[in-house]
């Protein structure tokens, strides 16, 4: 035993090609913060004498203080819940068979008349289900990345939970339209675009429920 597994070490350390075997990894997505670009500062506007300065900044009043500039905080309300199920059934039954009967007299009379017959049947069963349910709820709250001229916005973001034996992430990115932001800074995880949202771990308890790196090895060499 001890030969067999440093053999499949040597085995997986010594060719390059064998990180094929499991498959090429992707490059990790980016849910950093994004801050809010560098403002050069403006050249002093003349006095007018008015009480409104376009230079003090201006929100729209439609638009108010939602976010709509690149580095701004919005809230992004998990409500995520999903359910499938599949199942399938088939059933297959087959048989067939020949006789033949040879001379029982003259000179080809040769072999009996029970051996000159063949039957064969296949019979084939199969059942399948699978079910799965998802369900994602709370708040989490990220930063616009950028502005498209179209009206959208591509926010991302992340919420890092460190506990006593791990820590927990939560990271989203995906495009949200401006309009679908509520006055409290708030839009539905339902209204976000390409959303890619990911709940993980990292850590003691994280890496207990995982395969060692030498069960995954030979379950992917293995034919069976």
């Amino acid at each position: 035993m001890r030969v067999l597994a440093l053999g499949a070490v040597a085995l997986l350390v010594s060719a390059p090609a064998q990180a094929g075997l499991f498959g090429k990894k992707k490059p990790a997505e980016d849910f950093t913060a994004v801050h809010p670009l560098p403002v050069a500062a403006p050249a002093p506007a003349p006095a007018t004498g008015a009480i409104f300065q376009v230079a003090d900044g201006y929100a729209a009043l439609h638009e108010g203080w939602r976010a709509r500039r690149v580095g701004d905080p919005l809230t992004i309300v998990l409500v995520e819940r999903t359910a499938a199920s599949k199942s399938s059934t088939s059933k297959l039954d087959s048989g067939g068979g020949f006789g033949l009967t040879p001379p029982t007299t003259g000179p080809l009379n040769l072999f009996n008349t029970t051996d000159a017959s063949a039957s064969g049947t296949r019979n084939f069963n199969g059942t399948g289900t699978a079910g799965q349910t998802n369900s994602l709820s709370g708040e989490i709250s990220v930063t616009v990345a950028q502005v498209y001229p179209n009206g959208t916005m591509l926010v991302q973001g992340q919420k890092r939970v460190t506990l006593n034996r791990g820590d927990e992430f939560i990271q989203i990115k995906g495009l949200v339209r401006t309009a679908d932001v509520d006055r409290d800074n708030r839009v539905l995880s339902t209204r976000v675009a390409d959303a890619q949202i990911a709940y993980t771990g990292k850590g003691d308890v994280a890496r207990a429920g995982r395969q060692g790196w030498l069960s995954r090895f030979f379950q992917v060499v293995s034919p069976f």
